[in-house]
């Protein structure tokens, strides 16, 4: 396994192994390709009963769609999910990871709290499991630049399957 630098991410795109949809090649660094924030969150409900984490358990019963057209705000303590606008879909012979950027978490912003690792063969639209760790209040702005796709090859090949295979704003 290797990380894909930018020339090679380049390749990997003009051959068809990465698909990033919009793709804007000046967002593609040495090491990773930025991604955008959309304007749909997943809040949280403020719940007066226990939710058992199972594996049939369902993020969507627990939260609320909410869409901005400006900013969401980000209380100190809380979390919420995002999404990208970018669709990316890899090679059964890559796969990535999305990382925070370093200039967000100096303010405090963790782009996702345990699920950084996407599996070989996706097709889809990054979710971001957004916490605000500072004593601040941050205002999230669609459009932002808020995280990074790393790129890597694996040894072998496999598609993921499961139950996030095609997320997109109707699964989000």
């Amino acid at each position: 396994m290797g990380v894909l630098t930018r020339d090679e991410i380049i390749k990997a795109v003009e051959r068809g192994d990465i698909e990033i949809d919009p793709f804007n090649p000046a967002l593609v660094g040495p090491g990773s390709v930025d991604l955008h924030l959309d304007n749909q969150f997943r809040v949280f409900k403020k719940l007066h009963h226990i939710y058992n984490v199972t594996d049939e358990a369902d993020f969507t019963q627990i939260t609320e769609l909410v869409e901005v057209t400006d900013s969401f705000v980000l209380l100190p303590g809380e979390s919420a999910l995002g999404i990208t606008r970018e669709r990316i879909k890899l090679a059964p012979f890559l796969c990535g990871r999305l990382e925070g950027r370093s200039r967000f978490a100096r303010l405090g912003l963790m782009v996702h709290v345990t699920a950084g690792f996407m599996q070989p063969g996706i097709n889809n639209r990054q979710v971001l499991e957004i916490s605000n760790v500072s004593s601040v209040a941050l205002g999230l702005r669609p459009g932002t630049r808020l995280c990074q796709f790393i790129f890597e090859r694996t040894e072998g090949e496999a598609v993921y399957q499961g139950r996030f295979a095609s997320q997109s704003l109707a699964g989000f």
